[in-house]
């Protein structure tokens, strides 16, 4: 059976998710700011959780309809064919209520109209005044954006940034999302060496390297898909089948990780080793300021400090200043970073190639592309 899906992604890399869906066969529906949806049947339901590395979730269509009010939600969340997607058993609850810009705006009252009309629909099926909600979780997500109402279930349960491999993190992560991302957005490929000056907990370095080596973001964790009624056992077994299939055993990568502390950077290697990782990267106690390498045609993709807070402010000239500095001692290198500082273009000493903006979380930040050249190719 063919299903509408839908996939959130950080404001401003819809493109790349886009790419990754399309990369897996599946055909787009449609793209909106912060999502974009696509169909598939139970098997795509279980490839797109292990596949895709730039969505926190793939969610099921359950319907979108217009509402003014409480009736009008109440009228056409029970109008919905829940009975088709859950059994008598589903521990069925709405575990996230958002709205933007729409006359209903309490999450906690979108909630429980929500789930009093999900009753209502599926007493009509199973004829029961009570219902034990003793067997599979099924998330209910709605949101509500200028009163237009999408309401799915949540076939992936923990978010999908959670691979497994960070359990110790730094003071300012990235998710393992819009690190991928960030990544994807490059010309960076597992050939090139790849350097990142401010690595924390090692997130950029391992997910570059799990892009080089092939290995789908999901493959070792579980998801609340499985145990619902819609997908057998049997596809998650066939994507995950699917996914150790086309994995790169033998490729050779330069990947290297630096961080001027040398507690996160134990963590980090710790972290890479939790990923099946740490062979492919070198992580290292170094300060961003000595950063040399003979090698040409490099990338430095990172996520330096923001001076978010009041104190770390009057360091950052300074900082992005000698960032500048070492960067450009890098002969032929293309250098890309994340930053919500916003005088950091002027302070670097250059003016980017290209840049863009991408809110990571509620923070809004810039990606800053700054493009070397092509390396010759080999006659």
């Amino acid at each position: 059976m063919k299903y509408t899906l839908l996939s959130p992604c950080h404001f401003g890399l819809e493109a790349v998710l886009k790419r990754e869906i399309l990369d897996l066969g599946l055909n787009i529906v449609k793209v909106e700011d912060g999502r974009v949806y696509y169909e598939g049947d139970e098997k795509d339901i279980a490839r797109a959780n292990i596949f895709l590395r730039t969505t926190e979730r793939v969610l099921l269509l359950v319907g979108e309809f217009e509402a003014h009010n409480w009736d009008e939600l109440f009228d056409n969340v029970k109008a919905l064919d829940w009975s088709a997607l859950m059994p008598a058993d589903a521990n069925f609850y709405v575990t996230k209520a958002a709205s933007i810009k729409s006359k209903l705006f309490s999450p906690s009252d979108i909630q429980r109209i929500i789930g009093k009309a999900v009753v209502e629909s599926m007493k009509k099926k199973y004829a029961l005044e009570h219902f034990p909600k003793s067997g599979a979780d099924y998330p209910i997500r709605v949101t509500l954006n200028k009163d237009r109402v999408t309401v799915s279930i949540d076939t992936s349960g923990e978010s999908l940034h959670k691979r497994g491999y960070r359990k110790l993190t730094a003071k300012a992560p990235i998710t393992e999302t819009l690190a991928a991302a960030i990544i994807m957005l490059t010309p960076w490929k597992a050939d090139r060496i790849l350097v990142d000056p401010f690595c924390g907990s090692g997130t950029f370095p391992i997910e570059a390297a799990l892009i080089g080596a092939g290995i789908a973001p999901g493959v070792n964790r579980s998801f609340a898909g499985e145990r619902q009624q819609f997908t057998a056992p049997s596809v998650w077994k066939d994507a995950r089948t699917e996914a150790r299939d086309l994995e790169k055993r033998d490729v050779k990568m330069s990947i290297q990780g630096y961080d001027i502390d040398g507690e996160i950077i134990k963590a980090a290697r710790q972290n890479a080793c939790l990923a099946g990782v740490d062979g492919h990267i070198h992580f290292q106690q170094r300060d961003m300021r000595e950063l040399s390498s003979p090698k040409q045609y490099g990338f430095i993709i990172t996520n330096p400090p923001y001076g978010e807070r009041l104190e770390e402010k009057a360091a950052m000239p300074a900082l992005y200043k000698a960032m500048g500095e070492s960067f450009g001692r890098l002969e032929n290198w293309s250098y890309f970073f994340i930053t919500s500082y916003e005088e950091a273009e002027k302070a670097f000493g250059r003016k980017a190639d290209k840049n863009r903006k991408i809110y990571n979380g509620m923070i809004k930040t810039y990606l800053y592309e700054y493009y070397g050249p092509k390396p010759p190719k080999r006659s």
